[in-house]
């Protein structure tokens, strides 16, 4: 019944399929991925050893290592419901990036021990900054419908 559905979506002019996990998708979806493993573990160990030493950053980490599972899930995935989980997840990050490096900026001791996106993401190259506004464009350029 499955393979019937997705074969009832082709046209005479081919597939129209979902391009989101075709060419530059599948590099975003291998960098949100592994974000999702480098912010698990770095979470996993932190909350694990020294959770009373910052709860709120290393909650954040955690926070953000499913942000970024979510992401990577909904960026591979085809259908209208998960272009839509993708952009809330992609747009989460960004505002999560952004909010914590401005509380940063504002207030040193707000987070005193990093977080994945302390510094908008400096620890990590800036790629946490960088990777949902690459993401956000992507999605844009092939929301459903525009093909």
């Amino acid at each position: 019944m499955r393979r019937k559905t997705q074969e009832s979506s082709h046209t005479a002019a081919g597939p129209s399929k979902d391009r989101r996990s075709s060419g530059p998708g599948r590099l975003l979806i291998a960098v949100y991925g592994v974000f999702a493993l480098s912010a698990t573990a770095r979470a996993a160990f932190q909350i694990l050893t020294k959770f009373d030493e910052a709860p709120l950053a290393y909650s954040l980490t955690a926070f953000a290592a499913a942000v970024y599972l979510l992401a990577t899930v909904s960026l591979a995935r085809a259908g209208r419901k998960w272009y839509r989980v993708s952009v809330a997840a992609v747009s989460v990050e960004l505002v999560g990036v952004l909010g914590v490096g401005f509380v940063g900026v504002l207030d040193d001791a707000a987070f005193p021990n990093e977080t994945m996106w302390s510094g908008f993401g400096s620890g990590y190259a800036y790629i946490p900054l960088i990777l949902p506004l690459l993401g956000l464009g992507w999605l844009y350029r092939n929301r459903p419908g525009n093909g």
